[in-house]
Order: C-alpha cells, then sequence, then structure tokens
C-alpha cells in the first residue's frame, strides 16, 4: 500500500501521529485527573476519614498511605507538567511507568485481599499509563523547548 496513512517513515506511520498524539495527550490529562487528587487526598486528609473512605487504608500503616499519596501525586504532576511546559519532558514515561508499576503492585494487593470489583478500574488505570509510558518512550516522544 502506498497511501499516506500508512507510509512508514522514521519507525512510525505518519499519517496515524496527529491521532496518537491526541489520545496520548488525553490519556495524560485523565492519569492526571485520576491520580492528582487522590494523592493529595491520602497525603492530606487525616488517617479517620480516609478508612471510611478507604477501607483498605486501615490495613496499612499510616506512613505508607501517606508515600502512595505522595507518590501517585508526583506522578500524575510528572505524567502531565513537563509536556506541558516543554522542559524535562523524559519525565513524563518515567511517570508514566511508574505508575504503571504502582497500578500493578495495587491490583496484586487488591486481589490479595479479595476484593475483585475494584480491579477492573486498576487495570484500565493501569492500561493507560503502560500505553502513554510506550508511546511517549518509543513512538511518540515529547519535544523539548531547547
Amino acid at each position: 500500500m502506498n497511501s499516506a496513512l500508512w507510509e512508514w517513515r522514521g519507525g512510525h506511520i505518519r499519517g496515524y501521529e496527529k491521532i496518537l498524539n491526541f489520545c496520548l495527550w488525553f490519556d495524560q490529562v485523565f492519569l492526571f485527573l485520576c491520580f492528582g487528587m487522590p494523592g493529595v487526598m491520602k497525603t492530606m486528609l487525616p488517617m479517620a476519614p480516609l478508612n471510611l473512605g478507604l477501607p483498605w487504608a486501615a490495613y496499612l500503616p499510616g506512613e505508607l498511605v501517606r508515600v502512595i499519596g505522595i507518590f501517585e501525586f508526583l506522578c500524575a504532576v510528572g505524567v502531565l507538567l513537563p509536556a506541558i511546559t516543554g522542559l524535562m519532558v523524559k519525565l513524563v514515561p518515567v511517570s508514566a511507568a511508574g505508575l504503571t508499576a504502582m497500578v500493578a503492585l495495587a491490583v496484586a494487593f487488591h486481589v490479595w485481599r479479595g476484593e475483585l470489583s475494584v480491579i477492573q478500574t486498576q487495570i484500565v488505570l493501569g492500561a493507560m499509563a503502560a500505553f502513554v509510558a510506550w508511546g511517549r518512550f518509543h513512538f511518540l516522544p515529547n519535544r523539548s523547548r531547547s
């Protein structure tokens, strides 16, 4: 096929760059929203109200829940802010890979606790984070402003 949509140049399909870039940006904003606010919540709220909203938090030390919240927030900021500013754009796929690893651990934890009803959302978020990590590492990296 010699169609412009299917023409390979530089290791990827040129015609789909805009679509893929839109999907990556959408996922980055969505991941920021899904992990940023819960990260702040896990970091700032007192443990008693947090345990009511997140029953699993009662089974972990409070310091670990705080560290999880800080990690979620930092990765959420790292997925979006460097891409927007164009500074240190290599943090975007690293942050997305960190979110993927964290989600994989969360899925394992919820399976271990028998909370199978919550893992579907975690799997979708993990797949989105893995897609951003793959897309920004290999396929369509952000361009730094230098």
